[in-house]
């Protein structure tokens, strides 16, 4: 039997009312929540001023303000009005940027003990659950154990070097692929950097590029870049919405936050359980973060331990990918547009190298020119623009302005590698500016990646993966435009992609070997890996 248009009319009213009231509730919240935090505000400032911004509308804040791409642009154009730091008040939450150096600096590395933090959204947090990887976590035992397990792995004098060999030959075999087929740029570079880090993370080798573990993880990366974006979801200025049901209507969220946190435990927990299983035939090659840790421990893992280092592991595959594959892209762009540079950069190659041999990650503090194109790539085109927000455990002073508790400070490192009091003609990919000085060299290193507490752990193993790809790529390549058909050369618009990590755009280039020998030192140093 039908349904009556009487019930199916009461039904659809009942629906409308549920949405009103869902609606006019939160109103009602946010208004006794606005007027109490600004009482609030006023007394704890202590005569200090409120930090500069864009104009406050009474419960939006600086909402109609917040910019919708980019935003790292935005901030550093706000710096002429506003400053070096700018608060925008956003729904109940305080967000400031950071538009100096120096004061990122002085707040985030002096201040550490304050700035450790990490802010926590209901939809990357709560509902996808990211916020139990170390990039998101709290600054609590937690994650010092996190932090304490990837370091062993990926910061000592010990561990460091026992990965050279591997990031060599994988460095070898990206540019030998390339060399044959340019047009699988993106994805075998994926591939090739998915190797490296599963391998060191699980002892798991990654053999193809649909390999099933490195799928999971760059399906699980995609969802951290559109999660992790302030603005993206409603449920992060109003929490209370994490409550509604999934079949509510105007709940599609909760669905995609539940379809992302599946494809997150898959990538955490299925390599991990691979590696459990087959350490002891000799499948999980070792050593690797996730074995070390299971066959130095006197008693089984508690399942606190295990969740303990199956985040770790995860944390390090998710941090590693797709910032050194920005990286790497950006480098290629960069040299297929400056071929000047590719040639003194050769040159230093056959000077200190010759060209009877590939370079090796031992051969970088001979290669000073080569260290500067690599720090120029990381300044010219920071991966992660905006850093990765920090929060502070406490209220805060700092020049005359107040910082509230729980503010979330936003550190524009692009602005920071582009400041023209700083970098003369920011916008122009030029090693020169560093003088071949390792001092300014590690000036872009200390901004981009990452601050106080919270730096990557992972640094000198990524600048290792960086540096071969570089090194391995001008010794034995000429990397070129691709031509249109008058033979002119096609460059792309210089125009990087929004999200937390940053690309820059599609374009196609042509690898073209610069001696027959190169062509067979590749062939040599890679005949075993095949």
């Amino acid at each position: 039997m039908p349904p009556s248009p009487l019930l199916e009319l009461a039904s659809d009213r009942l629906g409308q009312i549920s949405v009103l009231s869902v609606a006019v509730a939160t109103l009602a919240s946010a208004v006794v929540f606005y007027i109490g935090s600004e009482v609030k505000e006023r007394s704890r400032r202590k005569g200090h001023a409120r930090i500069p911004g864009p104009t406050r509308l009474p419960l939006l804040g600086s909402a109609l303000a917040m910019p919708q791409s980019h935003g790292w642009l935005t901030i550093a154009n706000w710096k002429q009005k506003y400053g070096d730091i700018i608060q925008l008040d956003l729904l109940g939450y305080h967000l400031i940027a950071v538009n100096s150096a120096k004061v990122a600096r002085d707040l985030l590395d002096k201040r550490s003990g304050l700035y450790s933090d990490r802010p926590q959204f209901a939809f990357a947090g709560e509902l996808c659950e990211f916020n139990r990887s170390i990039t998101l976590m709290k600054y609590d035992e937690p994650w010092k154990k996190q932090r304490k397990i990837i370091a062993q792995e990926f910061s000592t004098s010990s561990s460091i070097p026992r990965y050279w060999p591997l990031q060599e030959q994988q460095s070898r075999l990206l540019i030998k692929t390339l060399l044959q087929n340019p047009g699988q740029l993106r994805s075998e570079l994926s591939m090739r950097l998915g190797i490296i880090i599963q391998r060191i993370s699980y002892g798991y080798p990654v053999k193809s590029h649909d390999d099933e573990f490195l799928q999971l993880t760059l399906a699980s990366l995609n969802d951290f870049t559109r999660a992790g974006k302030l603005g993206n979801f409603l449920v992060d200025f109003f929490p209370v919405l994490k409550h509604v049901p999934e079949w509510f209507p105007g709940a599609g969220f909760k669905l995609e936050a539940k379809r992302m946190k599946q494809t997150l435990n898959a990538a955490m927990r299925r390599p991990y359980e691979w590696t459990k299983k087959h350490m002891a035939t000799g499948e999980a090659l070792m050593p690797n973060l996730c074995g070390t840790i299971l066959s130095e421990a006197q008693a089984p893992l508690t399942p606190e331990q295990e969740e303990t280092l199956t985040w770790a592991a995860i944390s390090s595959v998710g941090a590693g990918l797709d910032t050194s594959a920005s990286t790497a892209l950006t480098f290629l762009l960069a040299m297929m547009m400056h071929p000047e540079i590719q040639k003194k950069a050769q040159a230093e190659l056959d000077s200190v190298i010759g060209t009877d041999r590939l370079p090796a990650i031992t051969d970088r503090p001979a290669l000073p020119y080569i260290r500067s194109i690599m720090a120029e790539v990381l300044r010219w085109n920071p991966a992660v623009p905006m850093g990765i927000a920090h929060s502070t455990s406490k209220d805060d002073f700092y020049d005359g302005y107040f910082i509230p508790k729980d503010s979330i400070i936003l550190p524009n490192v692009w602005f920071m590698t582009h400041d023209p009091e700083v970098y003369e003609e920011p916008s122009k990919f030029n090693p020169e500016r560093y003088g071949n000085s390792d001092a300014e060299m590690k000036k872009v290193y200390d901004l981009v990646f990452g601050f106080g507490r919270r730096s990557c752990p992972g640094m000198q193993f990524a600048e290792g993966t960086i540096f071969s790809i570089i090194a391995t790529a001008l010794a034995t390549c000429d990397i070129l435009p691709e031509l249109d058909a008058t033979g002119k050369p096609i460059f792309p618009e210089l125009v990087w992609s929004d999200g937390v990590i940053s690309f820059p755009p599609d374009y196609n280039c042509k690898l073209q070997p610069r001696t027959p020998n190169a062509l067979s030192l590749l062939a040599d140093a890679t005949a075993s890996s095949e």
